[in-house]
């Protein structure tokens, strides 16, 4: 895993700024602490810090070909670069390294942008072909590395693996985007392709960017989720699933550095876990987080598996209130982030890389067969409202939906006033509404009328209607699915796994994600994966002779912190000081008398405002670090 930067004169060939360069490359150092080094040429420049996984010796970047006129820099890993390197030399291409980066740029030459197509793997690289002043970039499939870009008015490019690096720019525009601020707030990220900062975009996934000089730029999007479901029995999708799971696993434990993973427990990680035993000789280094809270630990489900596969188990034990890492928030993610898990995700990364470089993780499960208690309501939701004229429904529900008290403090299947508003909503607006970090009722209250102005008529939800008008499909589990997996995964989940690994010079890897199986899991019809008022049916059923049934059939276990308690106990004063605070009041954003009163209310027991709070809580902290910075 590495860091990279460019600059790119899309004018004509003058000079770069080398030492902006450089500093933009030194910045990225944690990402990659062994080694760094950098192309110049005209108009172009190319930087990057690398984490040596594959080839120690050989594959040092910037990486050239073809008499040096083509070189990238290149962040990630691509599993099937040895079919590549074998397709390639049968039709006469030489080698020089053992590499996976050599592959994507000898695959360049040989079949130009189409070679993206056929990497298996998680990248994102930038290439510089000198024989026709092209400028290439592209991003993988799922989107679990990241790239930043961002124009000046002078034409030149920057591009960077985090947004940390492109701010090194003495002249970077720091303009906020306030359709951004209302899409953290919603969701608790800023989703691609838009940034914090209007003048930043994120290149999506599954998109590649070609930029020949004094030409406009080419975005193709060159991977689309499948249209077609497939009529298979439940035994064979079983045994399909198990096959595409070796492979995947078998694939990312190639390494020349110490590997392991991560063991929460649950299903998914405990499945990769028991797949990677099979598989190797030597006993799985596996790694959990322990709490002291009863509600958040999960380290006896993973003790259990760690003894039925004999792993060599790492656990750190992390205070309940261990809340310290919150200010360093904003320099790991650069943008606001409101994912709270991210900070014991952090904490097992940094207990991990203790031992390994590379670690193999769960990600992706959920969202490729349907693991989500949203995944069970929507589809539940959708089937009931299918039935009824949406006239009734909206008069019928909305008006129990008014009439019902709310119970914020209650489990999710109790809040009967939340189910009635979904059920007299819209697919579009129900799902938007079960995925919001903050609602639009809260959104409403907190911003004041000078920020909904700068709104004019935008708000969070033209994002997820924007997913649901291209979902390939009418299925509403496949439609929720797929949406996820243009929103949650690359905004939430894949950023958390890949700053917090970054942070501390860690490789993660993620089966679930090879996109065959992400294919396979969207083809699949909703009654193989949710059935039995379960999700990941395919999945448990697939793992019942290589793991316990209280493993795969216990209730799921948020993997987070104790925010409602924090912000009453040890967190309540900073709480009311930030809340009540001048950064915050000087944006212009907020109805300062609303946030005293959530304060104020959440303070007192009255309601539990945790979760805005937090992200109010975040933000802060964002504008902090523009201050110091």
């Amino acid at each position: 895993m590495c860091g990279l930067t460019a600059i790119f004169n899309s004018q004509n060939a003058g000079p770069i700024d080398e030492a902006l360069l450089q500093a933009m490359t030194d910045r990225l150092a944690h990402r990659g602490p062994d080694g760094s080094d950098r192309h110049i040429g005209p108009g172009i420049g190319l930087g990057h810090r690398r984490l040596s996984i594959i080839d120690v010796e050989g594959g040092h970047q910037p990486m050239y070909v073809e008499d040096g006129q083509v070189v990238i820099v290149f962040n990630g890993e691509i599993y099937n670069f040895q079919e590549i390197t074998r397709e390639l030399k049968s039709e006469g291409v030489t080698f020089k390294t053992r590499s996976d980066t050599e592959v994507i740029l000898r695959a360049w030459v040989h079949w130009g942008a189409e070679a993206v197509s056929r990497l298996q793997g998680m990248f994102a690289f930038v290439l510089w072909d000198g024989r026709d002043d092209t400028f290439f970039m592209a991003r993988d499939r799922l989107g679990k590395k990241p790239l930043y870009y961002t124009q000046r008015p002078d034409g030149h490019v920057l591009v960077g693996s985090e947004l940390k690096a492109l701010r090194e720019d003495p002249s970077f525009d720091r303009t906020i985007d306030p359709q951004a601020v209302e899409d953290f707030f919603a969701f608790g990220y800023v989703p691609e392709p838009k940034c914090i900062f209007s003048s930043v975009k994120k290149l999506p996934a599954a998109h590649w960017l070609k930029w020949r000089r004094g030409a406009e730029p080419e975005l193709c999007h060159y991977w689309h989720i499948p249209r077609d479901e497939t009529d298979i029995a439940p035994e064979v999708s079983r045994q399909t699933l198990k096959e595409l799971l070796s492979d995947a696993v078998k694939g990312r434990l190639i390494s020349d550095v110490p590997l392991g993973a991560f063991l929460s427990g649950g299903v998914d990680s405990s499945a990769i876990v028991a797949t990677m035993s099979e598989l190797g000789t030597e006993p799985v280094k596996t790694f959990s987080i322990g709490f002291g809270h009863k509600d958040f630990d999960e380290r006896a489900y993973a003790q259990k598996i760690a003894d039925l596969y004999h792993t060599d188990h790492h656990v750190r034990e992390v205070d309940p209130d261990d809340f310290s890492l919150i200010q360093h928030l904003g320099d790991i993610f650069d943008e606001p982030f409101g994912d709270a898990s991210a900070l014991p995700t952090y904490r097992v990364c940094e207990a991990a890389r203790q031992e390994v470089t590379v670690c193999l993780s769960g990600d992706g499960g959920d969202e490729v067969f349907g693991g989500y208690r949203r995944h069970r309501f929507h589809l539940t939701q959708e089937r009931l409202k299918s039935k009824l004229p949406q006239a009734l429904r909206k008069a019928l529900f909305g008006t129990l939906a008014k009439l019902y008290p709310k119970a914020d403090w209650a489990p999710r299947f109790l809040r009967a006033k939340t189910t009635f508003a979904e059920l007299a909503m819209s697919e579009e607006e129900a799902y938007f509404n079960s995925v919001s970090a903050m609602s639009d009722e809260d959104r409403g209250r907190i911003f004041s009328e000078r920020f909904k102005e700068q709104l004019e008529d935008y708000q969070a939800l033209d994002h997820i209607r924007g997913h649901f008008a291209a979902a390939p499909t009418g299925d509403p589990l496949r439609r929720a699915q797929y949406v996820d997996l243009k929103t949650w995964l690359p905004g939430d989940i894949l950023v958390k796994a890949d700053r917090t690994s970054m942070a501390v010079s860690l490789e993660l890897r993620a089966p679930f994600l090879d996109y065959r199986m992400a294919e396979f899991g969207m083809r699949l019809p909703a009654q193989t994966k949710i059935a039995e008022g379960q999700g990941k049916m395919v999945l448990k059923k697939a793992m019942e002779d290589k793991l316990p049934g209280d493993i795969l059939y216990r209730p799921k276990q948020g993997f987070s912190v104790p925010l409602a308690d924090w912000f009453r106990g040890p967190l309540r004063e900073e709480m009311e000081k930030t809340l009540n605070g001048d950064r915050l009041a000087a944006t212009g954003y907020f109805d300062m008398a609303a946030l005293e009163k959530m304060a104020r209310e959440h303070g007192t027991g009255l309601r539990d405002h945790s979760r805005a709070i937090w992200l109010i809580f975040v933000f802060d902290v964002f504008l902090q670090g523009l201050e110091e910075s």
